[in-house]
């Protein structure tokens, strides 16, 4: 009877350190500084890495601006029995605490409210939440056809709820809603502010367009609790004018001025004296 011998498991031999590939140090630097073009931006060796058998990583410190954390990475190989080194590849990769750049976004998935220019196009969303079809076939194509001129079903898709919710949400959050500044220096809501038109449908329950020349919000949608300085029924208390009172003012140019002197008060008229006798009087008897 014989015994089956086990199996021996495999074991993964670690690469074998390589002294000739070491110490290509120099050799590996020229190759760094020939790809970074300017030498100064190949920094100090950071240390070697064996990937396998008769191949090595050398790693230098990569000191361009904006790389922090970055370094130049070649790799050497040897030919068995060989005494010389061959540059495999260069290249500059990201070590820990590198700088990295976010995450990569398509298009479509960056863009912001506002983005979109003149001439920008935005790519179809077949399956938005926020719409859902305005009208559904109903087989008859001449049926169909009445039905879209006359009830005004041209549009293939209509705000859902969802949409409508959002668009509410969004709204009322806003600058145009009640807790913006403006609103919150405002005597009197929109809501009683003879420019404002409100909207048709569920969002008519609670905006409008506000429609005067002189509001920040003219043309924008508004939450009826929102508000401005320039509501229809506002006014300010009267103010009395910072100007002097006026004064007559005299044509100097045609006129000649003179100044007049103050005349001299009159003298008294003299009282005669008790004692003095009339002139007229008769002498005394004799």
């Amino acid at each position: 009877m014989t015994t089956a011998t086990p199996a021996r498991t495999a074991r993964t031999a670690r690469p074998k350190a390589d002294a000739v590939l070491d110490a290509a140090t120099d050799l590996a630097r020229a190759a760094a500084e020939d790809t970074a073009e300017i030498p100064g931006h190949v920094g100090e060796h950071l240390g070697t890495l064996v990937l396998a058998d008769r191949l090595v990583e050398h790693r230098f410190a990569a000191t361009m601006p904006g790389y922090r954390g970055w370094a130049w990475t070649v790799v050497l190989a040897r030919v068995p029995r060989a005494r010389t080194a061959t540059v495999c590849e260069v290249a500059l990769l990201p070590a820990d605490g590198a700088i990295l750049a976010p995450a990569w976004l398509p298009w479509s998935e960056r863009i912001r409210p506002g983005d979109l220019g003149a001439g920008d196009v935005l790519p179809f969303v077949a399956d938005d939440p926020r719409l859902v079809p305005g009208w559904r076939p109903s087989g008859d194509a001449e049926a169909d056809a009445v039905a879209i001129d006359e009830l005004a079903l041209a549009r293939a898709r209509v705000l859902s709820e969802d949409g409508i919710e959002e668009a509410a949400q969004r709204w009322y959050d806003g600058a145009h809603g009640p807790r913006s500044a403006t609103a919150q220096a405002a005597s009197d809501p929109c809501l009683t502010c003879g420019y404002l038109v409100p909207l048709q449908g569920a969002l008519g329950q609670v905006f409008g367009v506000c429609t005067n020349p002189w509001s920040p919000d003219d043309g924008r949608v508004v939450a009826y609790d929102h508000g401005c300085g320039a509501h229809s029924e506002t006014d300010v208390p009267a103010h009395p004018s910072d100007w002097p009172a006026p004064h007559p003012v005299i044509d100097e140019v045609s006129i000649e001025v003179v100044e007049l002197g103050r005349p001299a008060p009159a003298a008294p008229d003299a009282a005669p004296a008790d004692d003095a006798a009339p002139a007229d009087d008769a002498a005394p008897d004799a």
